[in-house]
């Protein structure tokens, strides 16, 4: 029962991990788990092998390069959002005259949250 927990964590981490790699499509993602794989192998890590194992049968199940561009997208619609909300609050401190600490804050997560989305749309155009 242990084990499989682990290698279900183990799936769990590694799946997001390997399918964040989007702008690499499906196949670079294939070899990048099978270079893993390879690598655990070597290593004699049987858990970290049966845990790769998952991921690469989940992602040879659901992956498709038209999957991974809706699931880009949908991280720039989440960060654009993300954005407007840091900004209003930022537009709020400073209206409702907060402090210059409280006001810098919410400055630098605004600033976070623009540098977040910048990044999320430059990899869903590649």
């Amino acid at each position: 029962m242990k084990t499989a927990v682990k290698v279900f964590l183990l799936g769990m981490v590694v799946y997001p991990m390997v399918c964040s790699a989007q702008a690499n499509g499906c196949d670079a993602k294939r070899s990048s788990i099978e270079k893993e794989i390879t690598y655990a192998q070597t290593h004699g890590n049987a858990k970290r092998v049966d845990g790769l194992e998952t991921a690469l049968a989940q992602m040879n199940a659901n992956c498709t390069d038209a999957v991974l561009r809706s699931e880009a997208q949908r991280k720039v619609v989440a960060s654009q959002k993300k954005l407007a909300e840091r900004e209003h609050d930022l537009q709020e401190a400073k209206a409702n005259g907060k402090s210059a600490k409280k006001i810098a804050e919410r400055q630098r997560k605004a600033d976070e949250a623009h540098a977040e989305l910048e990044r999320v749309q430059l990899e869903a155009s590649q």
